[in-house]
């Protein structure tokens, strides 16, 4: 059995066992977002249809993603310590947390990642200035993806 078709298999049973209506998985050169196509019965039950997805059917002939970007020596990077969406903002209509050229300090509120309907506030290691946001809000964000560079 093909390696990618495997892990798609193994994805589906994931949606389906959890009842995700998405699911995006970033590793590597593949790049996989899952979305079920029917809506869900009415008792709640995770229906078995069909996934639509262009990325995963591209997956085996995706391109190589580009290398991250090297930062100067002193710069450091926030990663994501988990897969989540990421969030600028506590709420919708609040303000960030951080916006490039803001000083930071060791612990301050960078960021949230919801994961699993848990909100985990993501705080900096570093005092410094905030010289670059990599991440999208309200984006899904993958395990050690970068999200600030500080300048320290």
């Amino acid at each position: 059995m093909d390696l990618n078709k495997k892990v798609l298999d193994q994805l589906v049973e994931l949606m389906q066992r959890y009842w995700l209506d998405r699911l995006r998985v970033r590793v590597g050169d593949l790049d996989v977002d899952l979305r079920m196509t029917a809506p869900r019965h009415a008792d709640g039950a995770a229906p078995s249809a069909t996934v639509l997805s262009a990325a995963a059917s591209a997956a085996s002939q995706a391109p190589v993603a580009p290398k991250p970007d090297e930062a100067p020596p002193n710069v450091k990077k926030v990663l994501a310590p988990l897969v989540g969406v990421f969030y600028r903002a506590p709420a919708p209509n609040a303000p960030h947390f951080v916006e490039v050229g803001d000083t930071v300090a060791e612990g301050q509120v960078l960021c949230i990642l919801e994961a699993m309907k848990l909100m985990n506030e993501i705080v900096s290691e570093y005092d410094g200035k905030i010289v670059k946001i990599c991440a999208k809000d309200a984006e899904l964000a993958s395990l050690h993806q970068e999200l600030f560079w500080i300048e320290t």
